[in-house]
């Protein structure tokens, strides 16, 4: 017998023209943290000798090539075939959501309608993507960032690992593992007071940097950005005394900045990222069932 899942079904739809294959692992792999992939379809002209490098991965992932002839010479048939492919299946009623993984802006109108028939939206692309496309999703993943951040840490084992070896062969011990340098530990604390008049910061900020080759100035605005949406949550959601939980920050800040991923400044997990930060003191007392409560408020000046 089939064990019933309470898991959202997706439907990844993936443009091939504006996707590079190297990002296939990374793509599917953040399915896999938000639901099961039910659809996996991939839109292009196979024709065509651009798309070659596309072919080897296709059976080693199972997803499903879609072909789409370009017609006319600088018209994208491509997105056409997407949009309609996603109405079907939004009207077939199997899927709770849909991955749309592109970095054009062409699909911003297919997923506001797609929010407004229910369905939860997460985009892929790199960071070259319209801010209109992004603001639409409910989340959206920066590809080239996540891609980035795993080859670093592949190569960070690699050489731990080369350096281990050398270690132990030369003097017989186990040497202890180095701590990796964040994006900001070389300048130290990048935070700096934050008046939360900051309607005007996303403007500023250098949309097609990876954060760590920013400028030291540019990630004090970039970070700035995201306390003002943090100091937001808080005076919304917080208590009289101004403790919020971080579940319920983090559930709200991906609402208000659906591109924030902290893995994008070289964190794992969202308390040291907002503990780097130097501008909030934490709680964290113990329940009843031992269950560890994490909170959060602004710190006094």
């Amino acid at each position: 017998m089939f064990e019933t899942t309470s898991e959202l079904r997706f439907a990844v739809l993936i443009d091939a023209d504006n996707v590079s294959e190297k990002y296939i692992k990374v793509i599917l792999d953040e399915i896999s943290n938000a639901g099961v992939a039910t659809y996996k379809r991939i839109y292009g002209d196979w024709t065509s000798p651009r798309l070659a490098s596309w072919k080897s991965c296709l059976l080693d992932h199972s997803i499903i090539p879609m072909q789409q002839y370009s017609y006319t010479y600088g018209k994208n048939a491509t997105d056409s075939a997407m949009i309609i492919d996603a109405m079907d299946i939004l009207y077939s009623g199997t899927v709770d959501g849909f991955a749309i993984v592109s970095s054009d802006s062409d699909f911003t109108r297919l997923v506001a309608r797609l929010r407004e028939s229910g369905m939860i939206v997460i985009g892929m692309g790199e960071q070259k993507t319209p801010k209109p496309f992004i603001s639409a999703c409910n989340q959206f993943k920066y590809l080239d960032l996540l891609y980035a951040q795993r080859q670093d840490e592949e190569s960070e084992d690699a050489q731990d690992a080369h350096d281990d070896t050398d270690a132990v062969a030369s003097s017989g011990k186990s040497p202890s593992r180095r701590r990796r340098r964040r994006p900001g530990d070389a300048g130290g604390n990048t935070s700096e007071p934050c008046d939360c008049a900051c309607e005007d910061v996303d403007d500023e900020l250098e949309g097609e940097v990876a954060f760590g080759e920013m400028s030291r100035a540019d990630k004090r605005r970039h970070l700035r950005a995201i306390r003002c949406a943090i100091n937001a949550v808080i005076d919304s959601f917080g208590d009289e005394d101004g403790w919020i939980s971080l579940g319920l920050l983090g559930d709200q800040l991906g609402k208000r900045l659906p591109d924030f991923d902290v893995r994008n400044y070289g964190y794992k997990r969202l308390r040291p990222f907002l503990k780097s930060l130097g501008v909030y003191e934490f709680d964290e007392p113990v329940g009843e069932q031992g269950k560890r409560q994490i909170n959060l408020r602004q710190r006094d000046a």
